[in-house]
């Protein structure tokens, strides 16, 4: 039997990256997949997107487990087509009882030159795409009387971090609306807790605007040369955490052995928040 085996897992940003290792650990642990992705691009966004090829290749790793999956392109912030697709997924696979809320973007400026859009496009994916993610699979675990939603937030979720302010602000909003979720879910037996990794090894920050950041003394910076650089956000002497690190906090916090934890703020962040 395997830590989650019996229970349906929805996990948005499944495609690729975190979203990918979450759907596949719960997949490897007996959990049963929706997984949700836009598979395309975002305005104001210029790292690559994520594509439907992306979210097949999901599919193929946590059927290779001998879990059920069913997938679906849906954008968090149409609140409506991702109720569907919940619903949808839940008539299919009989239920849901975990929640991986994961799906999000990244862009850098300094807060004085966003524009409206870069704003307001981050507050709808990172923030608002949680919310709807929440709105629409809580009557499922309350059906089920019971569940656990896991919100990916960072460690811009805990401290402030220059050039991406509207990023911090999300990510503080996400711990927010999990602490006010966890109250108010709490009679439902349904536990509400945030994962905060640290710089996660992805394409979100595997790309030459992430690495001019950080080495503004390239002009194009290599992996190794990023790698230099992102090691000083963090107290362990490494550059960035694995997606499958982030995965297994994950399996945790939704397994019965976090029955009792609800309202916690996880960091997986190789002590960068304590640097």
């Amino acid at each position: 039997m395997g830590r989650v085996s019996g229970k349906v897992a929805v996990v948005t940003g499944a495609a690729r990256g975190i979203g990918r290792a979450q759907a596949i650990r719960l997949a490897e642990e007996g959990a049963d997949i929706i997984a949700v992705d836009l598979c395309g691009p975002v305005d104001t966004v210029v790292t690559p997107p994520a594509s439907r090829d992306d979210l097949d290749e999901t599919v193929r790793a946590v059927e290779a487990t001998g879990a059920r999956i069913v997938a679906t392109v849906v954008d968090v912030r149409d609140g409506s087509a991702l109720r569907s697709a919940v619903d949808a997924g839940v008539g299919e696979l009989g239920g849901l009882d975990i929640v991986c809320a994961t799906a999000g973007i990244s862009s850098s400026a300094f807060a004085l030159e966003l524009t409206e859009q870069q704003w307001q496009t981050m507050i709808d994916v990172n923030l608002t795409g949680v919310w709807q993610t929440c709105k629409a699979a809580t009557p499922h675990l309350i059906a089920r009387d019971g569940g656990a939603m896991i919100l990916t937030s960072s460690i811009a979720g805990l401290r402030g971090l220059v050039g991406v302010s509207h990023y911090v602000a999300a990510k503080h909003g996400v711990v927010g609306l999990m602490r006010s979720l966890a109250k108010e879910l709490a009679p439902h037996h349904v536990r509400v807790n945030t994962v905060h990794p640290t710089n996660v090894d992805t394409p979100m920050i595997q790309n030459d605007m992430v690495r001019k950041v950080f080495r503004p003394d390239r002009e194009n910076p290599t992996r190794e040369e990023f790698a230099e650089a992102a090691t000083s956000m963090n107290m362990l002497p490494i550059p960035w955490v694995d997606p499958v690190d982030i995965a297994n906090a994950t399996l945790f916090l939704a397994s019965d052995e976090a029955r009792y934890i609800t309202a916690v703020t996880l960091p997986v962040d190789a002590g960068s928040t304590q640097r």
